[in-house]
């Protein structure tokens, strides 16, 4: 009975070796190294590519968050000017609407003087 022996597991590929045989031959160890190796490199090119991407989504967000305080800033700013336009516009109106009362009670104390007169 010749059982077979695990002598070597690399990257999920197990060598084995007979009693009596020997292990694989030294061309087809290459060859299926190097076609391990090729696996392991197309995997590394796809997850630098897939980091490649996220990197650049990454840029992409941090761009429009820097627009966006930006654009923040600016409504900040154009809030505030039109806050105290509103303020001076409050206050002209409440002056005119003082105003307007003084001119009704001196029109109506000169029309009170003709009538009685």
């Amino acid at each position: 009975m010749t059982r077979k022996l695990p002598a070597l597991s690399i990257c999920d590929f197990t060598l084995f070796v007979e009693p009596g045989r020997g292990a694989m031959t030294e061309q087809s160890a290459i060859d299926a190294a190097v076609k391990r190796l090729a696996l392991a490199l197309d995997a590394l090119d796809a997850a630098v590519e897939r980091r490649r991407d996220n990197d650049r989504d990454e840029d992409a967000l941090a761009q429009q968050l820097q627009e966006l305080g930006t654009d923040r800033s600016r409504l900040a700013a154009a809030l505030d000017g039109e806050t105290a336009r509103s303020r001076r516009l409050e206050a002209t109106n409440h002056e005119i609407a003082q105003r307007l009362d003084t001119a009704i009670a001196s029109i109506q104390t000169v029309l009170a003087a003709h009538g009685e007169g």
